[in-house]
């Protein structure tokens, strides 16, 4: 259940599925692999009179083009801002021998979506360690306030 959504949305006929290509719409941002990551805004779409995409790098610059089918076209991804545990339960996998423990994932345009962090043990004995340490800090500092 998200709060937010993404700016960049595939269209409906152009889902993003394994194996499919990015088709960005006009005015979106790309990454485009074949001009070494390079990102660009998308100023023309391949149609009757273009045969590829049309781009410009946002602060402006010289355009280039990109195959019209999109192969070496990527979304921009937008920027996590952090993570957050969601109340529940950690659940302990003893057949992969993994910790899950769901989070919200926020991202810097406001949007939100949930996934799970996976643990080794070894990484749970670690945070386990951590959070004891803050633990006792915080309710040290809490008796020095009184």
């Amino acid at each position: 259940m998200a709060d937010g959504t993404s700016k960049q949305l595939p269209t409906p006929s152009s889902a993003l599925s394994a194996g499919s290509h990015f088709h960005p719409r006009l005015g979106d941002l790309a990454v485009d692999l074949a001009e070494q990551g390079t990102i660009g805004v998308v100023l023309a779409l391949p149609s009757d009179s273009s045969a590829s995409y049309q781009l410009r790098s946002p602060g402006g610059g010289v355009d280039w083009r990109a195959r019209s089918d999109g192969s070496t076209l990527r979304p921009v991804p937008v920027p996590v801002t952090h993570v957050t545990p969601m109340r529940r339960d950690a659940v302990y996998d003893s057949r992969a021998q993994q910790v899950g423990l769901a989070v919200t994932v926020h991202s810097e345009d406001g949007g939100v979506c949930e996934s799970l962090l996976v643990l080794t043990p070894a990484q749970v004995e670690l945070f386990h360690t951590q959070l004891g340490r803050v633990i006792k800090a915080r309710e040290s500092a809490r008796d020095r306030r009184r």
